[in-house]
Protein backbone atom coordinates (compact mmCIF):
# COMPACT_ATOMS: atom_id res chain seq x y z
CA UNK A 1 0.00 0.00 0.00
CA UNK A 2 1.57 3.42 -1.20
CA UNK A 3 1.87 5.66 1.71
CA UNK A 4 0.72 8.99 1.72
CA UNK A 5 3.14 11.92 2.34
CA UNK A 6 0.58 14.23 4.21
CA UNK A 7 -0.69 11.43 6.88
CA UNK A 8 2.92 10.55 8.13
CA UNK A 9 3.75 11.88 11.40
CA UNK A 10 7.26 13.94 11.96
CA UNK A 11 8.87 11.31 13.80
CA UNK A 12 7.26 8.83 10.70
CA UNK A 13 9.14 10.82 8.48
CA UNK A 14 12.44 11.00 10.40
CA UNK A 15 12.82 6.86 9.67
CA UNK A 16 11.81 6.97 6.05
CA UNK A 17 14.85 6.17 4.04
CA UNK A 18 15.39 9.63 2.15
CA UNK A 19 17.99 7.76 -0.70
CA UNK A 20 15.65 5.20 -1.81
CA UNK A 21 12.17 6.48 -1.51
CA UNK A 22 10.44 8.45 -4.57
CA UNK A 23 8.30 11.49 -4.12
CA UNK A 24 5.81 10.94 -6.32
CA UNK A 25 4.02 14.56 -7.10
CA UNK A 26 0.61 14.46 -9.41
CA UNK A 27 -0.13 17.65 -10.81
CA UNK A 28 -3.14 17.95 -12.99
CA UNK A 29 -5.28 21.22 -14.27
CA UNK A 30 -8.42 23.13 -13.38
CA UNK A 31 -9.42 24.15 -17.01
CA UNK A 32 -12.87 23.47 -19.44
CA UNK A 33 -12.87 19.65 -20.60
CA UNK A 34 -15.86 20.13 -23.08
CA UNK A 35 -19.53 20.39 -22.18
CA UNK A 36 -19.95 16.62 -20.65
CA UNK A 37 -16.52 16.76 -18.24
CA UNK A 38 -15.92 18.08 -15.40
CA UNK A 39 -13.45 21.10 -15.03
CA UNK A 40 -11.57 18.91 -12.72
CA UNK A 41 -10.98 16.17 -15.61
CA UNK A 42 -7.21 16.14 -14.91
CA UNK A 43 -7.41 15.96 -10.88
CA UNK A 44 -9.82 13.05 -11.14
CA UNK A 45 -7.46 10.95 -13.31
CA UNK A 46 -4.70 12.00 -11.29
CA UNK A 47 -6.22 10.59 -8.34
CA UNK A 48 -7.20 7.77 -10.06
CA UNK A 49 -3.99 6.85 -11.21
CA UNK A 50 -2.28 6.82 -7.91
CA UNK A 51 -4.73 4.62 -6.56
CA UNK A 52 -4.37 2.08 -9.89
CA UNK A 53 -0.41 2.39 -9.73
CA UNK A 54 -0.91 0.55 -6.19
CA UNK A 55 -2.95 -1.90 -7.39
CA UNK A 56 -0.35 -3.00 -10.32
CA UNK A 57 2.43 -2.58 -8.10
CA UNK A 58 1.17 -4.97 -5.77
CA UNK A 59 0.27 -7.36 -8.66
CA UNK A 60 4.01 -7.04 -9.63
CA UNK A 61 4.63 -8.37 -6.09
CA UNK A 62 5.66 -4.98 -4.76
CA UNK A 63 3.07 -4.40 -2.00
CA UNK A 64 6.06 -2.37 -0.10
CA UNK A 65 7.18 -0.32 -2.92
CA UNK A 66 9.55 2.59 -1.58
CA UNK A 67 7.21 5.84 -2.83
CA UNK A 68 4.96 8.29 -0.83
CA UNK A 69 2.41 10.30 -2.17
CA UNK A 70 2.62 13.62 -2.11
CA UNK A 71 -0.33 15.82 -2.45
CA UNK A 72 -2.02 16.59 -5.92
CA UNK A 73 -1.18 19.57 -7.42
CA UNK A 74 -4.71 21.01 -8.84
CA UNK A 75 -4.22 23.64 -10.51
CA UNK A 76 -1.10 24.34 -13.38
CA UNK A 77 -0.24 26.10 -16.48
CA UNK A 78 -3.63 26.29 -18.40
CA UNK A 79 -2.99 29.63 -20.92
CA UNK A 80 -4.39 27.58 -23.65
CA UNK A 81 -7.62 27.31 -21.99
CA UNK A 82 -7.92 30.88 -19.99
CA UNK A 83 -10.56 31.46 -22.49
CA UNK A 84 -13.11 29.15 -21.75
CA UNK A 85 -15.31 29.58 -18.23
CA UNK A 86 -14.14 27.75 -15.52
CA UNK A 87 -10.39 27.38 -16.75
CA UNK A 88 -7.64 28.64 -13.89
CA UNK A 89 -4.31 28.46 -14.89
CA UNK A 90 -0.99 29.91 -13.20
CA UNK A 91 1.64 31.68 -15.11
CA UNK A 92 4.57 30.00 -16.31
CA UNK A 93 7.25 31.62 -13.75
CA UNK A 94 4.42 31.18 -10.91
CA UNK A 95 4.06 27.24 -11.76
CA UNK A 96 7.97 26.79 -11.74
CA UNK A 97 8.61 28.63 -8.59
CA UNK A 98 5.78 26.50 -7.04
CA UNK A 99 7.20 23.33 -8.02
CA UNK A 100 10.60 24.64 -7.24
CA UNK A 101 10.25 25.39 -4.22
CA UNK A 102 8.33 22.37 -2.89
CA UNK A 103 11.27 20.51 -4.89
CA UNK A 104 13.74 22.37 -2.98
CA UNK A 105 12.08 21.87 0.65
CA UNK A 106 12.38 17.83 -0.13
CA UNK A 107 15.46 18.06 -1.17
CA UNK A 108 16.67 19.97 2.24
CA UNK A 109 14.80 17.00 4.26
CA UNK A 110 17.23 14.69 2.29
CA UNK A 111 15.32 13.15 -0.53
CA UNK A 112 17.06 12.37 -3.71
CA UNK A 113 14.13 10.94 -5.95
CA UNK A 114 10.87 12.85 -7.21
CA UNK A 115 8.73 11.82 -9.92
CA UNK A 116 6.33 14.18 -11.34
CA UNK A 117 2.94 12.00 -12.71
CA UNK A 118 2.27 14.70 -15.59
CA UNK A 119 -1.77 14.08 -16.08
CA UNK A 120 -2.46 17.70 -17.77
CA UNK A 121 0.01 17.74 -21.34
CA UNK A 122 0.64 21.67 -20.77
CA UNK A 123 2.72 21.27 -17.51
CA UNK A 124 5.07 18.98 -19.29
CA UNK A 125 7.32 21.73 -20.65
CA UNK A 126 7.69 23.72 -17.30
CA UNK A 127 8.27 20.13 -15.89
CA UNK A 128 11.03 19.32 -18.24
CA UNK A 129 12.80 22.32 -17.79
CA UNK A 130 12.58 22.34 -14.27
CA UNK A 131 13.89 19.01 -13.90
CA UNK A 132 16.91 19.93 -15.75
CA UNK A 133 17.70 22.50 -13.57
CA UNK A 134 16.88 20.67 -10.56
CA UNK A 135 19.23 18.15 -11.19
CA UNK A 136 21.83 20.59 -11.94
CA UNK A 137 21.74 22.93 -9.15
CA UNK A 138 20.45 20.40 -6.18
CA UNK A 139 22.20 17.20 -7.51
CA UNK A 140 18.39 15.02 -7.19
CA UNK A 141 17.05 13.19 -10.09
CA UNK A 142 13.60 14.55 -11.08
CA UNK A 143 11.75 11.58 -13.15
CA UNK A 144 8.60 12.15 -15.49
CA UNK A 145 5.68 10.12 -15.80
CA UNK A 146 3.03 10.35 -18.33
CA UNK A 147 -0.68 9.38 -16.63
CA UNK A 148 -2.15 8.07 -19.75
CA UNK A 149 -0.48 5.18 -22.51
CA UNK A 150 -2.57 6.52 -25.53
CA UNK A 151 -0.65 5.08 -27.60
CA UNK A 152 -0.48 1.13 -26.11
CA UNK A 153 -2.66 -0.38 -28.74
CA UNK A 154 -5.36 -1.69 -25.56
CA UNK A 155 -5.49 2.06 -25.39
CA UNK A 156 -6.32 3.31 -28.79
CA UNK A 157 -8.71 0.13 -29.44
CA UNK A 158 -10.93 2.09 -26.77
CA UNK A 159 -11.39 4.93 -28.98
CA UNK A 160 -14.50 4.35 -31.21
CA UNK A 161 -14.06 4.05 -35.31
CA UNK A 162 -14.06 6.85 -37.11
CA UNK A 163 -13.28 9.42 -33.75
CA UNK A 164 -9.77 10.29 -35.67
CA UNK A 165 -8.96 13.36 -33.49
CA UNK A 166 -9.65 12.16 -29.88
CA UNK A 167 -7.23 14.35 -27.66
CA UNK A 168 -8.01 16.85 -25.10
CA UNK A 169 -11.59 16.13 -23.07
CA UNK A 170 -12.25 13.64 -25.94
CA UNK A 171 -13.53 10.43 -25.43
CA UNK A 172 -10.40 8.74 -23.59
CA UNK A 173 -10.64 11.21 -21.23
CA UNK A 174 -13.69 11.41 -20.56
CA UNK A 175 -13.96 7.36 -20.16
CA UNK A 176 -11.61 7.88 -17.47
CA UNK A 177 -13.49 10.12 -15.37
CA UNK A 178 -16.43 7.69 -15.87
CA UNK A 179 -14.20 5.00 -14.80
CA UNK A 180 -14.05 7.09 -11.35
CA UNK A 181 -17.97 8.58 -10.78
CA UNK A 182 -20.01 8.35 -14.18
CA UNK A 183 -22.65 10.98 -12.39
CA UNK A 184 -19.38 13.88 -13.17
CA UNK A 185 -20.19 13.23 -16.78
CA UNK A 186 -23.23 14.90 -18.44
CA UNK A 187 -22.84 12.49 -22.18
CA UNK A 188 -25.46 13.84 -23.48
CA UNK A 189 -24.46 17.66 -23.93
CA UNK A 190 -21.27 16.37 -25.53
CA UNK A 191 -20.15 17.79 -28.98
CA UNK A 192 -17.00 17.12 -30.86
CA UNK A 193 -14.19 19.34 -32.05
CA UNK A 194 -12.26 18.96 -34.88
CA UNK A 195 -9.09 21.08 -35.48
CA UNK A 196 -10.51 23.07 -38.36
CA UNK A 197 -7.67 25.35 -38.70
CA UNK A 198 -5.24 22.31 -39.46
CA UNK A 199 -7.52 20.13 -41.29
CA UNK A 200 -6.81 19.86 -44.33
CA UNK A 201 -3.14 20.29 -43.64
CA UNK A 202 -0.38 17.89 -44.06
CA UNK A 203 2.73 19.45 -42.48
CA UNK A 204 1.94 22.48 -39.91
CA UNK A 205 -0.61 20.84 -37.73
CA UNK A 206 -1.50 21.19 -33.48
CA UNK A 207 1.62 19.05 -32.65
CA UNK A 208 4.60 17.17 -34.38
CA UNK A 209 7.47 18.40 -36.56
CA UNK A 210 5.96 21.49 -37.61
CA UNK A 211 3.50 23.23 -35.23
CA UNK A 212 2.11 26.27 -33.41
CA UNK A 213 0.80 27.10 -29.86
CA UNK A 214 -2.61 25.93 -30.25
CA UNK A 215 -5.10 27.45 -28.14
CA UNK A 216 -8.25 25.89 -27.72
CA UNK A 217 -10.07 28.29 -29.88
CA UNK A 218 -8.25 25.84 -32.52
CA UNK A 219 -10.76 23.12 -31.69
CA UNK A 220 -14.51 23.84 -33.24
CA UNK A 221 -17.63 22.10 -33.76
CA UNK A 222 -18.63 21.03 -37.39
CA UNK A 223 -20.88 24.26 -37.40
CA UNK A 224 -17.45 26.20 -36.43
CA UNK A 225 -18.04 27.00 -32.66
CA UNK A 226 -15.25 27.03 -30.44
CA UNK A 227 -15.57 24.01 -28.17
CA UNK A 228 -12.50 23.49 -27.33
CA UNK A 229 -11.82 19.54 -26.96
CA UNK A 230 -10.01 17.07 -29.45
CA UNK A 231 -12.91 14.36 -30.96
CA UNK A 232 -15.63 13.15 -30.10
CA UNK A 233 -16.76 11.81 -26.78
CA UNK A 234 -19.85 10.43 -27.30
CA UNK A 235 -18.89 6.87 -27.22
CA UNK A 236 -17.01 6.86 -23.40
CA UNK A 237 -18.05 4.38 -21.43
CA UNK A 238 -17.06 3.64 -17.78
CA UNK A 239 -15.23 0.05 -19.02
CA UNK A 240 -12.98 1.68 -21.36
CA UNK A 241 -12.02 4.00 -18.53
CA UNK A 242 -11.01 1.25 -16.52
CA UNK A 243 -9.34 -0.41 -19.22
CA UNK A 244 -6.79 3.00 -20.03
CA UNK A 245 -6.21 3.38 -15.96
CA UNK A 246 -5.49 0.15 -15.77
CA UNK A 247 -3.31 -0.12 -18.69
CA UNK A 248 -1.40 2.95 -18.38
CA UNK A 249 -0.73 2.07 -14.85
CA UNK A 250 0.53 -1.24 -15.77
CA UNK A 251 2.86 0.31 -18.40
CA UNK A 252 4.43 2.26 -15.60
CA UNK A 253 5.20 -0.46 -13.33
CA UNK A 254 9.09 -1.59 -15.56
CA UNK A 255 9.95 2.25 -15.05
CA UNK A 256 9.10 2.86 -11.50
CA UNK A 257 11.31 -0.19 -10.79
CA UNK A 258 14.11 1.30 -12.75
CA UNK A 259 13.41 4.44 -10.86
CA UNK A 260 14.09 2.68 -7.65
CA UNK A 261 17.57 1.10 -8.72
CA UNK A 262 18.65 4.41 -10.32
CA UNK A 263 22.33 5.25 -9.26
CA UNK A 264 22.89 7.86 -11.74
Amino acid sequence: MLRKYRELTRLEMEQVDKEQTIILIPVGALEQHGNQAPLGTDDIIAEAMVEYLDKALEEAGEPDFPMLVFPLIPVGLSTEHRNFCGSVTLRPDTYYHLLYDICVSLAHHGFKKIAFLICHGGNAPIIQVLSRELRSELGIAPFMLSSGAFSHPDVKATVSEGNIWDFHGGEMETSMVMAVDESLVKLETSEAGIPTAFADNHTLLPYGSVSIGWVSEDWKTAEGKPIGIGGDPSGATAEKGRIILETSAKVLVPGLLEIRDWEG
